[in-house]
């Protein structure tokens, strides 16, 4: 993961967007992949307009709502790891505000440990939940397996 070689280069600001993107993908690609468990949690209208439009790309301004979907098939703590990931793009952009009124974190090192936790959500997803998934439709590759290695020697 990008954001984990950023951090460990002391470039906090862009290790942080790199997270956020990282769980951005993985907020839009999980809905996909979870779409017929999604969908017997929807109304009649909302279950409409998904299939009408499928799962569109996933904008920064609407993270919320998909992340509360998955939260309703059983990914429990997404919501909270999606308010991290939010946290951390406000960072990336506004940096360190010793007053927090325009990022939540008063230091580099509260977005840094951020940083890290919301690396581990993303492996522990990816090991989990995204693994078995894509095993069984077949769609799991070795790269992906050295991908994940490899993300998981990062962060220990």
């Amino acid at each position: 993961m990008l954001a984990l070689r950023f951090l460990g280069r002391g470039f906090t600001r862009s290790a942080a967007g790199k997270a956020f993107q990282a769980w951005r993908a993985l907020t839009g690609a999980l809905p996909a992949l979870e779409r017929d468990r999604i969908l017997e949690k929807l109304g009649e209208k909302e279950r409409k307009r998904l299939m009408e439009k499928g799962i569109p790309r996933v904008p920064s301004t609407r993270l919320k709502a998909p992340g509360q979907l998955l939260e309703d098939v059983g990914y429990t703590g997404f919501s909270q790891a999606t308010s991290t990931a939010l946290s951390l793009h406000d960072y990336q952009y506004h940096g360190p505000d010793p007053e927090a009124e325009l990022s939540k974190y008063t230091r580099r090192e509260e977005a840094a440990k951020d940083i890290i936790l919301l690396a581990k959500a993303i492996v522990d997803l990816l090991e989990r939940r995204l693994k078995p998934i894509l095993e069984e439709r077949k769609a799991w590759s070795p790269r992906h397996q050295e991908a994940l290695a490899r993300l998981k020697a990062l962060i220990a």
